[in-house]
């Protein structure tokens, strides 16, 4: 399979960007990947970058975004940082893949047994760590009322909370990809990865 073209990103809908995301998960959780050639696709990409979608994730080393939904070398661009926190750095490159690049479509990748977001319901202090476990206490603090200590079930309200809440952020902070999604331009959109299946759902 070739990577996608600029006339397949230009003709894209961010409601047919979505589709083949959900796509791309079903091949992956049933185990049915797209077959690619990995060197041709470096070779098609070289002189240009036609990516449909960005999706902003975890660092976990198991939750690769272009694995998850079966996409090549040069289908999405993936921005990936602890806990799937939204800062000036992140907004910027976001805003780059559509604005400037061309992408349909944002995914806010959250997924289960997140350890930054466990570690920020336990109030963990280290080093750099905590400065960027404060961006995700806004969603601890919402959830934190309402339970009587943070089990697993907890920490889990809190990740979808946390997806809930970079959203509101992009949209806060961001008057470029507002603008763009209210025109109908590109789709922001939450999503959770689940660990134990290699399926995600859409919040």
């Amino acid at each position: 399979m070739k990577t996608h073209t600029k006339e397949f990103q230009e003709n894209l809908t961010p409601e047919t960007a979505l589709t083949v995301l959900k796509e791309g998960n079903q091949r992956f959780i049933k185990n049915l990947k797209t077959q690619r050639n990995h060197l041709d696709l470096v070779e098609e990409t070289s002189e240009g970058q036609y990516p449909f979608a960005v999706v902003l994730s975890c660092i976990d080393s198991r939750v690769p975004a272009e694995l998850v939904f079966d996409q090549g070398i040069g289908d999405i661009f993936s921005v990936r940082i602890a806990g799937n926190i939204v800062n000036e750095d992140i907004l910027g490159s976001i805003e780059y893949g559509c604005a400037v690049a061309g992408s349909k479509i944002v995914i806010v990748l959250g997924h289960s047994n997140c350890g930054a977001v466990t570690a920020a319901c336990n109030g963990v202090e280290l080093g750099n760590i905590t400065a960027l476990l404060s961006k995700i206490q806004p969603a601890v603090d919402v959830v934190r009322p309402s339970v009587e200590e943070f089990n697993a079930e907890a920490i889990q309200t809190v990740s979808n909370t946390n997806v809930g809440l970079a959203i509101e952020t992009i949209r806060k902070e961001s008057p470029i990809l507002k603008k763009m999604e209210h025109k109908g331009e590109v789709k922001i959109v939450g999503a959770m990865y689940h660990v134990h299946s290699g399926e995600v759902t859409w919040i």
